[in-house]
């Protein structure tokens, strides 16, 4: 293998070691370096709500808890899921729908998709 093969190698392999799923304590550390970055989380959602196909669910993993806003419809508690979706602060649904406790704080991720194991 010639040198620069090698190199782009290895600036491949590293560039693909953030690709992967991140903590939510890390997001909740620093919500800005996330909110411009499409990102993923895993955990299991310990509360659902749901209306139309829309709704909001609280997923949890060893190092914290994240809000969950969706279009898409929402996973049943106690379902461990992979979630990918943007980072948003200030988030509000409007003042005819009360938020759940604990969102209020308006820190949310934004799904585009999510996959129940």
């Amino acid at each position: 293998m010639t040198k620069r093969l090698m190199m782009l190698l290895i600036l491949v392999a590293l560039g693909g070691l953030g690709c992967g799923p991140k903590k939510i304590s890390h997001i909740l550390a620093d919500p800005s370096r996330y909110s411009t970055k499409q990102v993923e989380v895993q955990g299991e959602v310990v509360e659902s709500y749901s209306i139309v196909g829309r709704g909001a669910y609280r997923i949890q993993d060893d190092t914290g808890e994240l809000w969950v806003v969706s279009d898409r419809g929402v996973p049943r508690e106690g379902a461990r899921v992979s979630v990918k979706g943007k980072v948003r602060e200030g988030f509000n649904l409007g003042s005819i729908v009360r938020l759940p406790r604990g969102l209020g704080s308006g820190l949310v991720l934004v799904e585009s998709s999510h996959k129940a194991k």
